[in-house]
């Protein structure tokens, strides 16, 4: 089996892999404050209840927009498997993808893996929105080379900071979507302002990036909130809850 840790701001997903096949999935919050003991302890509890035989553990590969997770959890992993683990970064084989902003390094390994995850999946030209902690949107050229994009702040994020700076407007369920654009009370003008508002974000970065690139692009989406948000958008966009895992998962056969 082959391990796959995404750990990004609020949660980390770990993967497991089995002949290309994602067996199963966890999530866990990303908690700066664990120690590498306290990680140890959580991880082998929930890799047992997954039925994950450490001894099993072939090898294993993990992306982390948090510097001081990134070592605990390798470390952590190593600790359980024996394994050192691969840590994405931009000097990796990306599968022919280079890397076309003015620093590479300050790119984010999540989008890294999710570039290269389309990438593998779909022809270029590509747009690729992840939502979580922040939205983000990449955008690969024709010739499949990592240009640039754009970072949001993240849907939950923004709803939170409205509710926690508006003395009247509460703290709502974005799991839950709105039944119509005009809201007929607080609850529900906040639900449809914030998932229409992020639909028409959507549709509109990617009606400006084909004018930018003069040509139509694909689209592929992960990220928890895109489930929600994808019914009320315009274009056609592929979306894969997984597909962070799945480019980890390609990035590791590609770099082991």
């Amino acid at each position: 089996m082959i391990l796959a840790l995404d750990v990004g701001n609020t949660n980390t997903v770990v993967g497991g892999f089995e002949d290309g096949v994602l067996r199963f999935s966890l999530r866990m919050q990303s908690d700066r404050s664990k120690t590498l003991d306290e990680y140890v302890l959580l991880l082998r509890g929930l890799l047992a209840d997954k039925g994950v035989d450490l001894s099993h553990v072939e090898g294993g590969i993990l992306s982390s927009v948090v510097p001081e997770l990134r070592y605990l959890l390798g470390k952590s992993m190593e600790v359980l498997t024996g394994k050192r683990f691969l840590v994405v970064s931009h000097k990796m084989d990306l599968g022919g993808m280079r890397i076309l902003t003015d620093i590479p390094s300050q790119l984010g390994a999540d989008l890294l893996v999710d570039a290269a995850a389309a990438l593998s999946l779909f022809r270029p030209p590509l747009v690729i929105f992840d939502m979580g902690t922040a939205t983000t949107m990449s955008v690969l050229d024709a010739n499949g080379d990592y240009i640039g994009g754009v970072i949001v702040p993240g849907l939950r994020l923004s709803m939170d900071a409205l509710s926690s700076r508006a003395a009247q407007l509460p703290f709502i369920n974005m799991e839950e979507p709105p039944e119509r654009l005009i809201g007929t009370n607080t609850v529900d003008c906040m639900k449809a302002g914030a998932i229409y508002s992020n639909a028409a974000m959507i549709d509109g970065l990617v009606d400006r990036v084909e004018e930018e690139l003069g040509q139509p692009v694909t689209v592929a989406a992960t990220g928890g909130l895109m489930g929600v948000v994808l019914p009320f958008c315009k274009h056609e966009i592929h979306y894969d809850k997984d597909l962070l895992l799945l480019g980890l998962w390609k990035l590791y056969e590609r770099n082991k």
